[in-house]
């Protein structure tokens, strides 16, 4: 198959090209606007690789997608590239909107002419997938599960954009029976996360001896889905599953932050101790909630894993313990990411 994959050097979709190169002789256009999140050193090895191409492209290009779509001429459309963190969507919601909104109207308009021109075998295997997240439902209480017939109740400009994003992939399915199908996962965590978000937050903050910041009182609930395994389930969906059909993607794996931290750092004190051999949990600071946090998500996985046969292969502490040794043992990687205009600042705490 010859896979285009937008948003290709940010956190998932890295996972994702690897994974589609190591796993089946695919070919991959991998297709990022390259802004703070996308980082080409995490697909370094892979240039020589005669399998894997890259494009610079705005996905807002209309001209310029319709143009890499007539020359690459995809089967599958793998669509990650969004802005993704809810703390810089509450500081800068226009970008948001811009990229998770009208970027995917721009790439399923590009995406419905490639499909027109099509013909025959070519036209019956293309798949266009579009991968969103497990926010757009809104906060669960302390029960419950969100299954794919949850209705949605987006509570910040992060989640709003996907949702919306989320509706126009459908209306064109709709509209103009174009071969889509939509995943929705829960938090992940891995290798190559670029350090605003919780894990690699907690990891480095630790590293470096400052206060590790925790929003609230830590009571806020997340299912924890490795990178690794994500990226084995959207194969999965594009290949095996349902045209017009949603598949929730989580990771088994619900815990409070304030023990997820706890557990990172009882990790770190086993395979980085501290100098003084005291905890790193000694470090952890709660500090003022972000606006419109929501208290807790939790995905029903049961419809992938009864229709496509995908489960994670991660447990309760197996990837949480390749995460931290990852980031112990790419540091340099981080340390490029660093050296740059992101230094570990707290964002969105603005309500305004």
């Amino acid at each position: 198959m010859k896979i285009l994959v937008t948003g290709g050097c940010g956190f998932i979709g890295s996972n994702l090209v690897r994974h589609l190169l190591a796993e089946a002789s695919h070919s991959v256009l991998n297709i990022d606007k390259l802004t703070y999140a996308g980082n080409p050193h995490s697909l370094a090895d892979l240039a020589d690789n005669p399998r894997y191409h890259f494009s610079q492209t705005d996905i807002c290009d209309g001209t310029a997608m319709t143009k890499l779509m007539t020359e690459f001429a995809p089967d599958w459309i793998m669509h990650l590239a969004a802005e993704s963190h809810v703390d810089r969507s509450i500081d800068g919601p226009g970008e948001f909107v811009q990229t998770n909104v009208v970027g995917t109207f721009t790439l399923l308009q590009a995406a419905r002419s490639h499909y027109e021109s099509l013909e025959g075998e070519a036209k019956q295997v293309f798949r266009f997938l579009h991968v969103s997240t497990d926010e757009v439902y809104g906060s669960l209480g302390v029960e419950g599960l969100f299954s794919e017939s949850t209705p949605y109740d987006p509570h910040s400009p992060y989640s709003a954009s996907k949702a919306a994003s989320d509706h126009l992939a459908r209306a064109w399915a709709d509209t103009y029976d174009l071969p889509v199908l939509v995943t929705n996962c829960s938090n992940n965590y891995g290798p190559y996360q670029f350090p605003e978000k919780l894990i690699p937050v907690v990891i480095l903050k630790a590293l470096r001896g400052e206060p590790i910041p925790v929003y609230g009182k830590g009571e806020n609930v997340r299912d924890w889905l490795y990178v690794g395994d994500h990226a084995e389930a959207l194969h999965t969906v594009i290949a095996q599953g349902k045209i017009g059909e949603t598949y929730n993607i989580g990771g088994n794996n619900e815990r409070q932050n304030i023990d997820l931290v706890r557990l990172l750092c009882s990790l770190l004190d086993e395979l980085r101790p501290r100098e003084d051999d005291r905890s790193y949990a000694e470090q952890i600071t709660f500090v003022t909630d972000r606006p419109g946090h929501d208290l807790r998500y939790a995905i029903d996985a049961s419809k992938i894993k009864t229709e496509l046969g995908w489960s994670p292969r991660q447990d309760h502490t197996s990837g949480f313990r390749k995460t931290v040794q990852w980031y112990l043992d790419n540091q340099a990687w981080t340390e490029k990411i660093l050296s740059g205009d992101y230094r570990l600042e707290r964002l969105g705490t603005s309500s305004s």
